[in-house]
């Protein structure tokens, strides 16, 4: 029986690659930026603000909310989408904490 590549990496590790391919599109920075000063809004209201097609737009905010980044309520026949404080915080701990492991020390970290 082999092994699958996810058990040799730890839930941190996991988590932090799923989160960054969820937002490895520049359309879907573009996405967050706009949720974040709007707090909530609706499919349409992104399309008006980026230039890309509504169904493209669909298929970006379905890879957000898969990964958990974006929530979306169901209003009627539209869907509301606002961002996760959960899992944004989530994602800025995870990141913190990778970056700290990544940064090299400089002369100033050893006063």
């Amino acid at each position: 029986m082999s092994l699958t590549k996810a058990v040799l990496f730890n839930t941190g590790q996991i988590r932090v690659a799923e989160l960054a391919k969820a937002i490895s599109h520049p359309a879907r920075i573009a996405i967050l930026e706009f949720l974040a000063k709007h707090e909530t809004c609706i499919c349409g209201d992104i399309t008006e603000e980026l230039p890309l097609a509504q169904s493209t737009v669909s298929q970006h905010l379905k890879a957000l909310k898969k990964a958990g980044i974006i929530k979306g309520t169901i209003d009627g026949v539209r869907t509301c989408y606002c961002l996760n404080e959960d899992v944004v915080d989530e994602m800025k701990c995870l990141t913190d904490v990778l970056m700290q492991e990544l940064a090299k020390p400089t002369q100033s970290d050893y006063c």
